[in-house]
């Protein structure tokens, strides 16, 4: 029997309970489709978990400390600057526009991402296997590609008309580089083609060519601002996203034609956890809380006398320390008294890393190797109040409880970039706020530790093999496995 092609749909902020509901309630065919056909259930994303780093991650099927994508927003201790993949345009604005759109457009990929951490797009180039990316934010492979980049952002200081990038065989980034050469949806008013129909359109153009690679990874976007603003119980998203899925499906001459020669893996990147709303205090405001240091201000950049820099991600943070006669466990000793910081945590030596919370008390340490071994295989050593990241011990055995994988993806987070720095996430209800960093009062918001945030949906069909763990580090090696097999 011919191998079957693999196609990988990353559905922004899919979540298993809601889809189900949507799917019940006959709302969402496609889904439904794949559902009967394969099987459902939930995926771990790495932390923070927002999208950049989960592509990283499923990408070279590694966490941060491998793949050096910390997060969305980031302080890059050599550049001595702040790194934001793409918060708002306020933001984008003060830190420098021209700086701003290239660390997302170009410098992610050729110089952020780690260029030996392998990515499944060169993995398979060196197999002589082809492979695609449509609208991906993380999308490393080993062709040479060229973006034509729009007239005013060509206007920028270094910008050009073009770009020339490393990518995979076929690569869709909006409309800057498209298979189909009669697209529609690219306009700057429909965010340049960075939206769920383009990602369609561009999909169902390679089925209708024959043009599918053994493996094609397609983002779909749209999800993710319907559930930040109308909270986790909405449905829409999933209504809009369904309706792509059935003209993808349609695509083929029936849609059990899909399943013939297809594996579909339909997985979200991450879950959001509900913001409460203005009236029950949603925000944590870091400037008032940290009041006692001097901030990094966004306009101004690192200045010589600079305490603190702070790279909101949602519902987590990094608390970057800049100077020696302050500690970082000084700071988490003034964050841990707001009870809506869940958890706070950081390195010391010997890569050791030291927990604590503002709801519960008590201390943790813990490091790599050691007697404790979780679901995953991995073993640890673990001295103080183990209820610090609700884990429970039975025998020699490690469970874990609101915090999925928690060790390893705090580890991973603590070692993913240099500096001094803690990493701190709310709990779910709140969400962390500094300057003009976007907030989602009443609505819903991720990047926290929490299994709110962690969650997310995968839907498999066309195949009885599943990855070793429900981890989005695993999917890589799964996804090569099927197509060397």
């Amino acid at each position: 029997m011919a191998k079957k092609n693999v196609i990988l749909l990353i559905i922004d902020t899919l979540m298993l309970p809601f889809l189900k509901k949507a799917v019940d309630n006959k709302m969402a065919p496609a889904f439904a489709f794949f559902m009967k056909h394969g099987t459902a259930s939930e995926i771990i994303s790495p932390f923070p978990t927002m999208s950049v780093n989960v592509e990283s991650s499923l990408l070279t099927g590694h966490y941060s400390d491998v793949h050096h994508v910390p997060g969305l927003v980031w302080f890059h201790d050599e550049e001595k600057r702040l790194i934001n993949y793409g918060t708002n345009a306020s933001e984008l604005l003060q830190l420098g526009l021209a700086t701003s759109l290239k660390d997302p457009l170009y410098n992610i990929n050729h110089e952020h991402l780690n260029k030996k951490a392998a990515t499944i797009f060169e993995e398979l180039s060196k197999k002589g296997k082809n492979s695609a990316s449509i609208n991906g934010l993380l999308y490393r492979g080993s062709q040479e590609k060229v973006m034509q980049l729009p007239f005013l952002l060509s206007l920028l200081p270094t910008f050009h008309r073009s770009l020339t990038v490393k990518g995979p065989d076929l690569l869709t980034y909006g409309s800057f580089i498209k298979q189909n050469p009669f697209a529609k949806y690219g306009h700057f008013w429909q965010r340049f083609g960075f939206n769920n129909r383009f990602s369609a359109q561009e999909l169902i153009y390679l089925i209708k060519n024959h043009s599918l690679p053994p493996f094609t990874m397609v983002y779909f976007p749209d999800m993710d601002q319907i559930i930040h603003k109308k909270g986790v119980e909405d449905l829409s998203g999933i209504v809009k996203t369904d309706r792509e899925l059935q003209k993808v499906l349609d695509s083929f001459h029936s849609w059990e034609e899909a399943l013939e020669n297809n594996v579909w893996i339909i997985m979200g990147d991450n879950g959001q956890a509900v913001v409460r709303p203005r009236n029950q205090n949603p925000l944590i405001h870091l400037e008032k809380l940290l009041s006692p240091y001097r901030i990094t201000k966004l306009s101004k950049g690192v200045r010589k006398d600079d305490d603190i820099v702070l790279a909101v991600n949602q519902r987590m943070a990094f608390v970057y320390l800049l100077q020696p006669n302050h500690s970082l466990e000084e700071i988490a000793n003034i964050l841990k008294t707001d009870a809506r910081i869940d958890v706070i945590a950081w390195r010391e030596e010997e890569e050791k890393i030291k927990v604590v919370s503002g709801r519960r008390e008590g201390m943790l340490m813990f490091k790599k190797g050691g007697q404790w071994e979780d679901p995953y295989g991995s073993m640890w050593t673990l001295n103080g109040d183990i209820e610090v990241l609700d884990i429970f011990t039975e025998g020699s055995r490690i469970k874990y409880g609101e915090y999925p994988d928690a060790l390893a993806r705090l580890h991973a987070a603590a070692l993913s970039h240099k500096g001094q720095f803690l990493m701190i996430s709310a709990y779910p209800g709140f969400e962390f706020k500094y300057g003009s960093s976007p907030v989602h009062v009443g609505g819903a918001s991720h990047g926290g530790l929490h299994q709110h945030d962690s969650l997310a949906a995968i839907i498999v069909s066309g195949t009885e093999r599943l990855p070793k763990y429900n981890r989005m580090i695993d999917v890589k090696d799964w996804i090569l496995s099927m197509l060397d097999s």
